[in-house]
Protein backbone atom coordinates (compact mmCIF):
# COMPACT_ATOMS: atom_id res chain seq x y z
CA UNK A 1 0.00 0.00 0.00
CA UNK A 2 1.11 3.55 -0.66
CA UNK A 3 -0.09 5.63 2.28
CA UNK A 4 1.79 8.75 1.14
CA UNK A 5 0.35 8.88 -2.39
CA UNK A 6 -2.93 8.15 -0.66
CA UNK A 7 -5.16 5.30 0.47
CA UNK A 8 -8.88 5.36 1.28
CA UNK A 9 -9.87 3.07 4.14
CA UNK A 10 -13.43 2.09 5.01
CA UNK A 11 -13.77 1.73 8.79
CA UNK A 12 -16.67 0.54 10.94
CA UNK A 13 -16.51 3.11 13.74
CA UNK A 14 -17.16 1.56 17.16
CA UNK A 15 -19.77 2.78 19.64
CA UNK A 16 -18.41 5.37 22.07
CA UNK A 17 -15.51 6.45 19.86
CA UNK A 18 -15.31 9.87 18.27
CA UNK A 19 -14.40 9.96 14.59
CA UNK A 20 -11.13 11.59 15.66
CA UNK A 21 -10.39 8.64 17.99
CA UNK A 22 -10.52 6.29 15.00
CA UNK A 23 -8.37 8.58 12.85
CA UNK A 24 -5.83 8.99 15.65
CA UNK A 25 -5.49 5.21 16.08
CA UNK A 26 -4.92 4.66 12.35
CA UNK A 27 -2.56 7.61 12.04
CA UNK A 28 -0.44 6.23 14.86
CA UNK A 29 -0.22 2.84 13.15
CA UNK A 30 0.79 4.42 9.83
CA UNK A 31 3.38 6.65 11.50
CA UNK A 32 4.95 3.65 13.20
CA UNK A 33 4.97 1.66 9.98
CA UNK A 34 6.49 4.49 7.92
CA UNK A 35 8.79 5.63 10.75
CA UNK A 36 7.44 9.17 10.53
CA UNK A 37 6.73 11.57 13.39
CA UNK A 38 3.97 13.34 11.49
CA UNK A 39 1.57 12.13 8.84
CA UNK A 40 -1.65 13.48 7.36
CA UNK A 41 -4.79 11.39 7.92
CA UNK A 42 -8.38 12.65 7.88
CA UNK A 43 -11.97 11.45 7.72
CA UNK A 44 -14.90 12.25 5.44
CA UNK A 45 -18.11 12.86 7.38
CA UNK A 46 -18.15 12.92 11.18
CA UNK A 47 -20.07 10.33 13.20
CA UNK A 48 -21.22 11.11 16.74
CA UNK A 49 -19.61 8.99 19.50
CA UNK A 50 -22.91 7.17 20.11
CA UNK A 51 -23.22 6.20 16.43
CA UNK A 52 -21.52 3.30 14.63
CA UNK A 53 -20.86 2.42 11.03
CA UNK A 54 -19.14 3.63 7.90
CA UNK A 55 -16.32 6.11 8.42
CA UNK A 56 -14.16 6.92 5.40
CA UNK A 57 -10.52 7.57 6.36
CA UNK A 58 -8.08 9.11 3.88
CA UNK A 59 -4.28 9.08 4.10
CA UNK A 60 -1.59 11.27 2.57
CA UNK A 61 -2.57 12.94 -0.70
CA UNK A 62 -5.97 11.22 -0.65
CA UNK A 63 -7.01 13.72 2.06
CA UNK A 64 -7.53 16.12 -0.85
CA UNK A 65 -10.59 14.03 -1.74
CA UNK A 66 -12.33 14.42 1.63
CA UNK A 67 -14.73 17.12 0.43
CA UNK A 68 -15.67 15.01 -2.59
CA UNK A 69 -16.17 11.83 -0.57
CA UNK A 70 -18.27 13.37 2.20
CA UNK A 71 -20.57 14.92 -0.39
CA UNK A 72 -21.87 11.45 -1.31
CA UNK A 73 -25.31 10.31 -0.15
CA UNK A 74 -25.46 8.54 3.22
CA UNK A 75 -27.73 5.80 4.53
CA UNK A 76 -28.59 5.31 8.20
CA UNK A 77 -30.69 3.02 10.34
CA UNK A 78 -31.99 5.03 13.29
CA UNK A 79 -33.91 3.97 16.39
CA UNK A 80 -36.14 6.64 17.96
CA UNK A 81 -37.74 6.41 21.38
CA UNK A 82 -41.12 8.10 21.33
CA UNK A 83 -42.69 10.06 24.16
CA UNK A 84 -39.50 11.53 25.65
CA UNK A 85 -36.92 14.18 24.79
CA UNK A 86 -33.38 14.97 25.85
CA UNK A 87 -31.42 18.25 25.47
CA UNK A 88 -28.97 16.55 23.08
CA UNK A 89 -31.75 14.69 21.16
CA UNK A 90 -29.94 11.40 21.90
CA UNK A 91 -28.60 9.43 24.88
CA UNK A 92 -25.78 11.87 25.67
CA UNK A 93 -28.12 13.70 28.07
CA UNK A 94 -30.82 12.50 30.44
CA UNK A 95 -34.53 12.72 29.59
CA UNK A 96 -35.86 16.21 30.34
CA UNK A 97 -39.54 15.81 29.39
CA UNK A 98 -42.10 13.10 28.64
CA UNK A 99 -45.15 13.15 26.39
CA UNK A 100 -48.17 10.94 25.62
CA UNK A 101 -47.88 8.28 22.91
CA UNK A 102 -51.30 6.61 23.11
CA UNK A 103 -52.45 8.48 20.01
CA UNK A 104 -49.48 7.42 17.87
CA UNK A 105 -50.28 4.75 15.28
CA UNK A 106 -48.28 3.29 12.41
CA UNK A 107 -50.59 5.19 10.06
CA UNK A 108 -49.81 8.47 11.82
CA UNK A 109 -46.06 7.87 11.57
CA UNK A 110 -46.32 6.97 7.89
CA UNK A 111 -48.40 10.09 7.25
CA UNK A 112 -45.82 12.50 8.74
CA UNK A 113 -42.65 10.98 7.22
CA UNK A 114 -43.22 12.36 3.68
CA UNK A 115 -43.05 15.86 5.16
CA UNK A 116 -39.38 15.24 5.93
CA UNK A 117 -38.31 14.09 2.47
CA UNK A 118 -36.95 16.19 -0.36
CA UNK A 119 -35.31 19.57 0.21
CA UNK A 120 -36.11 20.73 3.75
CA UNK A 121 -34.84 23.17 6.36
CA UNK A 122 -33.40 21.83 9.62
CA UNK A 123 -32.19 23.56 12.79
CA UNK A 124 -29.00 21.76 13.94
CA UNK A 125 -28.76 20.47 17.53
CA UNK A 126 -27.16 22.84 20.03
CA UNK A 127 -24.98 19.89 21.05
CA UNK A 128 -23.20 19.87 17.69
CA UNK A 129 -20.01 21.09 16.02
CA UNK A 130 -21.81 23.94 14.23
CA UNK A 131 -19.86 27.16 14.78
CA UNK A 132 -21.35 30.11 16.68
CA UNK A 133 -19.18 33.24 16.87
CA UNK A 134 -16.19 31.11 15.87
CA UNK A 135 -16.74 28.46 18.55
CA UNK A 136 -18.44 25.06 18.43
CA UNK A 137 -22.06 25.19 19.57
CA UNK A 138 -21.62 22.23 21.93
CA UNK A 139 -19.07 24.21 23.96
CA UNK A 140 -21.74 26.81 24.75
CA UNK A 141 -24.43 24.17 25.32
CA UNK A 142 -22.33 22.16 27.78
CA UNK A 143 -21.83 25.30 29.86
CA UNK A 144 -25.60 25.85 29.96
CA UNK A 145 -25.45 28.94 27.73
CA UNK A 146 -28.35 29.77 25.42
CA UNK A 147 -27.48 29.04 21.78
CA UNK A 148 -29.63 30.08 18.84
CA UNK A 149 -28.89 28.25 15.60
CA UNK A 150 -30.35 29.06 12.19
CA UNK A 151 -32.13 26.52 10.03
CA UNK A 152 -30.04 25.12 7.18
CA UNK A 153 -31.15 23.57 3.87
CA UNK A 154 -30.55 19.87 3.34
CA UNK A 155 -31.86 16.94 1.35
CA UNK A 156 -33.48 13.70 2.51
CA UNK A 157 -34.02 11.27 -0.37
CA UNK A 158 -35.67 8.33 1.40
CA UNK A 159 -37.35 7.82 4.76
CA UNK A 160 -38.67 4.31 5.39
CA UNK A 161 -40.38 2.97 8.51
CA UNK A 162 -38.76 -0.39 9.29
CA UNK A 163 -40.57 -1.16 12.55
CA UNK A 164 -43.20 0.44 14.77
CA UNK A 165 -44.45 0.41 18.33
CA UNK A 166 -45.94 3.22 20.40
CA UNK A 167 -42.68 3.43 22.33
CA UNK A 168 -40.15 3.06 19.51
CA UNK A 169 -39.74 3.31 15.75
CA UNK A 170 -36.86 2.28 13.49
CA UNK A 171 -36.19 4.25 10.31
CA UNK A 172 -34.00 3.80 7.25
CA UNK A 173 -32.81 7.20 6.06
CA UNK A 174 -30.99 8.16 2.86
CA UNK A 175 -29.82 11.76 2.95
CA UNK A 176 -27.30 14.29 1.75
CA UNK A 177 -24.45 16.06 3.49
CA UNK A 178 -25.15 18.04 6.66
CA UNK A 179 -28.17 16.10 7.91
CA UNK A 180 -28.39 15.68 11.68
CA UNK A 181 -30.34 12.50 12.39
CA UNK A 182 -30.72 13.63 16.03
CA UNK A 183 -32.47 16.78 14.84
CA UNK A 184 -34.64 14.72 12.53
CA UNK A 185 -35.70 12.62 15.55
CA UNK A 186 -36.62 15.82 17.41
CA UNK A 187 -38.69 17.11 14.50
CA UNK A 188 -40.49 13.82 13.92
CA UNK A 189 -41.43 13.78 17.61
CA UNK A 190 -42.96 17.24 17.26
CA UNK A 191 -44.81 16.23 14.09
CA UNK A 192 -46.29 13.27 16.00
CA UNK A 193 -47.57 15.68 18.68
CA UNK A 194 -45.27 14.03 21.17
CA UNK A 195 -41.52 13.91 21.69
CA UNK A 196 -38.70 11.71 20.44
CA UNK A 197 -34.98 11.19 20.76
CA UNK A 198 -32.37 8.99 19.14
CA UNK A 199 -31.38 5.83 21.01
CA UNK A 200 -29.30 4.09 18.32
CA UNK A 201 -27.77 5.11 15.01
CA UNK A 202 -25.80 3.13 12.46
CA UNK A 203 -24.45 4.57 9.21
CA UNK A 204 -24.78 1.74 6.72
CA UNK A 205 -23.49 3.49 3.61
CA UNK A 206 -21.52 6.53 2.40
CA UNK A 207 -21.53 6.81 -1.38
CA UNK A 208 -20.61 3.32 -2.59
CA UNK A 209 -18.95 2.31 0.71
CA UNK A 210 -21.15 -0.09 2.70
CA UNK A 211 -20.87 -1.22 6.31
CA UNK A 212 -20.43 -4.86 5.29
CA UNK A 213 -17.29 -3.87 3.36
CA UNK A 214 -15.71 -1.99 6.29
CA UNK A 215 -12.87 -3.07 8.57
CA UNK A 216 -12.94 -2.80 12.33
CA UNK A 217 -10.34 -0.43 13.75
CA UNK A 218 -8.30 -3.38 15.05
CA UNK A 219 -8.43 -5.14 11.67
CA UNK A 220 -7.35 -1.94 9.90
CA UNK A 221 -4.40 -1.53 12.28
CA UNK A 222 -3.40 -5.17 11.69
CA UNK A 223 -3.58 -4.58 7.93
CA UNK A 224 -1.38 -1.49 8.24
CA UNK A 225 1.13 -3.40 10.35
CA UNK A 226 1.39 -6.29 7.89
CA UNK A 227 0.59 -5.04 4.39
CA UNK A 228 3.39 -4.77 1.77
CA UNK A 229 4.52 -1.20 1.16
CA UNK A 230 5.12 0.20 -2.29
CA UNK A 231 8.16 2.19 -1.17
CA UNK A 232 10.89 1.81 1.50
CA UNK A 233 9.54 2.08 5.06
CA UNK A 234 12.44 4.40 5.94
CA UNK A 235 12.33 7.49 3.66
CA UNK A 236 16.06 7.93 4.33
CA UNK A 237 16.66 4.72 2.40
CA UNK A 238 15.66 6.43 -0.89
Amino acid sequence: MDFISGEILYIDKPYGWTSFDAVKRLRGAIQRRLRLKKFKVGHAGTLDPLATGVLIVCTGRATRRIEELQAGSKEYVATLRLGATTPSFDLEKEIDATYPTDHITRELVESVLPGFTGHIMQVPPVFSAVKVDGKRAYKFARKGAEVELKAKPLRIDELELLSFSQEEIVLRIVCGKGTYIRALARDIGVALRSGAHLTALRRTRVGNARAEDCLSVDAAVAMIDNCPLEFPADPAAN
